[in-house]
């Protein structure tokens, strides 16, 4: 399996410490939360410095506040920096409340409005001059781009049938997070893979985040995701996802369980159509060291370059 962790510690140092030794242990990814660090870009480009393989990758940032063109531009940034490949580009429109109520601006047509934003940004990520003008974004960029020296893939955060189309023509897949397995097998997996087959482009990826705890007790464990994870269930994006998969809250989608049946729900996800796992590690009970431990301890032995 691919099997990623989260992404993100209260320091540069720190985070670099978490990337080597993510990297030591086999495992294929970090993403990182667009409020890391202030801004994951600068000490994610320090982390991949100092590793050789490991992809590391945002989950998400967000669109509104950044014009296409300066997105782009960072990204090229931070891959020449990194100065290999392993760079992902997660994007996404973040949530009403955010950009109406913190940032001030409307969100009154996020289809359209990451639609045209996708489209400029996978294109001059490619190498490409843009001449575009749409009704949310539009740019004139000869001359104003930065080299891209190596490739950085760009993964959409998507649930609706508009963003997944959008992830699977223009984008070089999704990034999910509390997408349970049924909802990739009967949503996102045969909406993408269409969209992309239709735009004659290579079969996307499909990163399934969730949280993860090995614990002997279920129930106890899913009781310490509904205390750790109570910002998620009032967000109206993440409450759709659940619902589509006829959960009700995050602690029901939740992969728990002792070792077998942690395995055996990785692998659901895989058969479901997931190409990569994010798993959001969580501690259950007063041994939170040994908690974790046992979770990455399995999550290790399952992974595979």
């Amino acid at each position: 399996m691919r099997i990623g962790l989260t992404g993100g510690a209260s320091s540069t140092d720190r985070i670099v410490r978490q990337a080597q030794a993510a990297e030591a242990d086999g495992f294929t990814s970090l993403w990182y939360a667009g409020a890391v660090a202030g801004d994951p870009l600068a000490a994610l480009t320090v982390a991949g410095r100092a590793t050789s393989s490991i992809e590391l990758g945002t989950a998400v940032l967000q669109t509104y506040p950044c014009h296409p063109l300066l997105q782009a531009n960072r990204a090229a940034a931070v891959a020449e920096a990194m100065g290999r490949p392993g760079f992902t580009l997660g994007l996404g429109p973040s949530h009403e409340s955010l950009v109406r109520e913190v940032y001030g601006m409307s969100y009154d047509r996020p289809g359209r409005n990451t639609e045209e934003y996708i489209r400029i940004v996978t294109a001059l990520l490619r190498g490409e001059d843009v001449d575009f003008r749409g009704e949310d974004w539009g740019t004139r960029s000869k001359g104003r781009m930065t080299p891209v020296g190596q490739p950085v893939p760009v993964l959409l955060s998507a649930m609706s049938p508009r963003l997944l189309r959008v992830a699977g023509q223009y984008a070089d897949g999704t990034v999910l997070w509390m997408a349970s397995g049924k909802v990739i097998e009967s949503l996102v997996a045969p909406a993408i893979r269409a969209a992309a087959e239709s735009a004659g482009r290579p079969a996307p990826r499909i990163v399934a985040g969730l949280p993860v705890a090995v614990h002997d007790d279920a129930d106890e464990a899913r009781a310490a995701v509904a205390a750790h994870a109570t910002m998620y269930a009032g967000m109206p994006n993440y409450q759709r996802v659940l619902e589509a998969g006829g959960a009700g809250s995050p602690a029901d989608v939740a992969i728990v369980g002792d070792e077998a049946s942690v395995r055996n729900q990785l692998q659901g996800l895989v058969d479901a159509g997931a190409t990569d796992i994010w798993a959001a590690i969580f501690p259950v009970g007063t041994d939170v060291r040994g908690s974790v431990g046992r979770t990455r301890a399995l999550l290790s032995s399952l992974t595979s370059g």
